[in-house]
């Protein structure tokens, strides 16, 4: 395909925002706060000195943790005995006051892959309620019909989404399951993202596996990305399941996550 070609098939395309907004007092995960600060530190202001000059500037000062907002972890994000993906071993060659020196954000790839959505409240003909851990039974119901590959990135919505701006409402939300984030994990994806939290339930606690434990069954025990805090309702509200996904980190050095903006392309 010529780039002429390519460009006509791309500007045919309903892109889809999958981002949230991001302010001051965000809904953000406690170990994450404050989230995102934004103040200018610089105002457009005419300046006395130089009564002729007509052009004025502003520019913000931005503050953000990694992980506010629609972001993505790195694999450095979570270990389990110390030991992070594929077996490396926390210590201070790793693990520096600066960020990790593998695994980082910086490492990942742009993504462009095929995307699947799996409307979990649509599958089970219910809302969601706070605190829902979505069962792999829930997560194969809202699968039927749409083939899922080793590549894909799946998008798990759960209805929190559209909670955004009610913050103590969206934090307790509903989240995927350990036997969820195990059944996706076997299927291999590129990446799972979800529209809640912390893609777990809240609260969620496993015998085995501790609190979180999507973030061990994915990022740890099988390499794969997180991305939470999506915007799925949209998608969900036309009926989309599958599309082309795009997604680009930042490339932080050494960083455990970064704030994302990901798109969704379906095709006219």
């Amino acid at each position: 395909m010529s780039t002429t070609d390519l460009l006509g098939a791309l500007r045919g395309a309903r892109v889809y925002d999958l981002e949230q907004p991001r302010y001051a007092g965000a809904p953000t995960f406690p170990a994450h706060e404050p989230g995102v600060l934004l103040h200018l530190h610089r105002r457009h202001e005419l300046d006395p000195i130089n009564p002729g000059e007509r052009r004025t500037s502003a520019s913000a000062l931005l503050v953000m943790a990694e992980h506010s907002g629609t972001h993505m972890d790195a694999l450095c994000h979570q270990a389990e005995g110390l030991e992070l993906h594929g077996g490396v071993k926390v210590d201070a060659s790793v693990q520096t006051p600066y960020g990790f020196t593998t695994l980082g954000i910086d490492e990942v790839a742009p993504m462009i892959a095929r995307g699947v959505l799996l409307d979990v409240p649509a599958a089970v003909g219910r809302a969601l309620e706070p605190g829902h851990a979505i069962t792999a039974g829930e997560l194969q119901a809202a699968a039927e019909g749409v083939e899922l590959r080793a590549g894909d990135v799946v998008l798990v919505r759960t209805g929190a989404g559209a909670l955004w701006v009610d913050r103590p409402a969206y934090e307790a939300g509903p989240g995927v399951g350990a036997d969820g984030s195990s059944w996706l994990a076997g299927l291999r994806p590129l990446a799972v993202g979800a529209d809640n939290l912390a893609w777990d339930a809240p609260g969620l606690r496993d015998p085995g596996l501790g609190t979180l434990p999507g973030h061990t069954l994915l990022i740890v025990r099988a390499g794969i990305h997180i991305i939470e805090s999506l915007y799925l309702e949209e998608l969900a509200a036309d009926g989309v399941r599958e599309m082309l996904f795009v997604c680009l980190p930042l490339k932080l050095r050494g960083g455990t996550g970064s704030p994302v903006r990901p798109i969704a392309l379906i095709s006219p």
